[in-house]
């Protein structure tokens, strides 16, 4: 605990200098008060209760519900039902004459979709011996993968692994789900076998993502913490809109990035959210503007402009809020016209007025001169920081008017985040480091051919017969990557 000073002893100037720092320093501790997950890298769940939520899309001005002219989704009827039940009529009226079946006609038709009560089904196979008049003994052969006297086939093996690692659920739970509908007994542990061999199955098909993820013309890159046998694990990540790839390693940093082996390769532009260690690869950066995820802990730039907004109500934070979001909408409705880039006079206006953005916020946060006998780093203003950064990053920040094929958001990578967020929600953590890399390799596998279109048991099931789906490794035109989706609204 530190002690009082004695102010008898001190002079009118130290006493003066003394009251300014604790004035800042009361500050500081004020604003770190009114930080939650809305106006800094907080995450939401440690917003407790008492804070209400605020939403951070921005008003549509629609009513709520589907909008005229909305095609809809609802059941319809099929010409080709699996069966076909009449109502029998009675076989007499009530005058006492009778009623005859072959002279009625179909007065109305319904239809109730359901699936049926499913039950294992066991298929023996059997070999056959035969002896040759010659003496010649011929006996035939097993089907591929029927290797055991008694063994689980790949429909269940497909469905196991999709539900602990596709849908997330504990191995006991889906042991249970698996007894309830198919009244078929899987322990966990032979869940956690199936895990085992399915990741070692798509492997290799992983390594073609990867490989995937290295040539794309635009990918997202992003990074969580992850519990792994109780200690502190990092889950990373790299995406695009055809593909998602996962690795885990017990660094966060640049270690993790060089043994991974992607994102060193890459040459094109990666998305980011400006951490220290994306800034070593030798790559085009840009930055990612707008944090969409709630899994997403950076500090992002407009989350950071919120809070200063919030906290010292000076105007140059609104402006450049209110510019990059302006500038966005430019760049969407560009690419919705199918431009290429967007005009050079527009252009060139968005960066001049983002210069004097810089310059307004400049005037009213300069840096904090050192004093005398003062060593060591120059401890500078929040304000200060965040000018610095846009000022020295302001080409990676408007990379996304310059390049219309550049996103405003991390958005790919933070939600490539969100599914391992809530394996973790649900498990706690994983206990070993093999259960850890294997539903990395699974989820990557899974996440991409969902993203290309298939369907993932049936992806799963061809894996456990040998031969799984290669996913398609041409990514799409860097256009289709940015999504249109309405942003925050910080400001509401």
């Amino acid at each position: 605990m530190h002690e009082l000073p004695d102010l008898s002893t001190m002079s009118s100037d130290q006493k003066d200098e003394l009251i300014r720092k604790l004035f800042a320093r009361l500050a500081e501790l004020e604003a770190q008060r009114s930080k939650d997950s809305h106006n800094s890298s907080k995450p939401p769940s440690s917003d407790g209760l008492a804070k209400k939520t605020q939403s951070l899309r921005q008003p549509s001005g629609k009513k709520a519900g589907g909008q005229a002219g909305h095609p809809g989704q609802t059941l319809e009827r099929t010409s080709e039902p699996d069966e076909i039940r009449d109502s029998p009529l009675p076989n007499h009226c009530a005058c006492g004459a009778s009623l005859s079946a072959s002279e009625s006609k179909i007065a109305e038709r319904r239809q109730v979709f359901d699936i049926p009560a499913a039950h294992y089904q066991v298929v023996e196979y059997r070999t056959l011996q035969v002896r040759c008049t010659c003496g010649r003994e011929h006996v035939s052969a097993f089907p591929s993968g029927v290797t055991e006297a008694v063994q689980y086939g790949a429909n269940v093996r497909a469905l196991g692994v999709h539900l602990t690692q596709g849908q997330l659920l504990p191995y006991g739970r889906a042991s249970q789900l698996i007894a309830d509908l198919f009244h078929l007994e899987v322990s966990p542990a032979t869940l956690l076998a199936w895990v085992d061999e399915a990741s070692e199955l798509l492997l290799p098909s992983v390594g073609q993502i990867a490989q995937a993820l290295i040539e794309a013309p635009v990918a997202h890159a992003d990074e969580s913490g992850f519990r792994v046998a109780g200690k502190l694990h990092w889950l990373h990540t790299v995406a695009t809109a055809n593909h998602t790839w996962y690795g885990v390693h017990a660094r966060r940093g640049w270690e993790a990035i060089e043994a991974h082996g992607i994102l060193p390769k890459r040459i094109a532009v990666l998305v980011h959210d400006c951490w220290k260690p994306y800034w070593q690869l030798d790559c085009v950066h840009a930055l990612c503007n707008v944090p969409r995820s709630k899994y997403s802990w950076g500090a992002h730039l407009l989350r950071e402009l919120v809070f200063l907004l919030e906290t010292t109500g000076q105007a140059w934070n609104k402006h450049m809020i209110d510019l990059l979001l302006d500038a966005n909408k430019t760049c969407e409705a560009a690419r919705q016209q199918n431009e290429k880039a967007l005009a050079p006079g527009r252009v060139k206006q968005i960066l001049a007025d983002y210069q004097a953005i810089l310059r307004e916020g400049e005037a009213a946060h300069p840096e904090t001169p050192r004093t005398v006998l003062q060593r060591g780093r120059i401890k500078q203003t929040p304000a200060f920081n965040l000018l610095r950064r846009l000022r020295e990053h302001a080409d990676e920040v408007l990379l996304f008017v310059s390049d219309l094929s550049v996103p405003f958001t991390n958005n790919l990578g933070e939600r490539a985040i969100r599914m391992p967020k809530v394996k973790q929600k649900i498990s706690g953590c994983f206990r070993t480091l093999k259960g850890a890399e294997n539903f990395a390799i699974i989820r990557s596998y899974l996440d991409t051919l969902h993203k290309q279109g298939h369907n993932l048991i049936e992806a799963l099931r061809l894996a456990f017969q040998g031969n799984p789906l290669s996913p398609r490794l041409a990514e799409q035109s860097p256009e289709i990557q940015v999504h249109t989706e309405q942003l925050p609204g910080f400001l509401c």
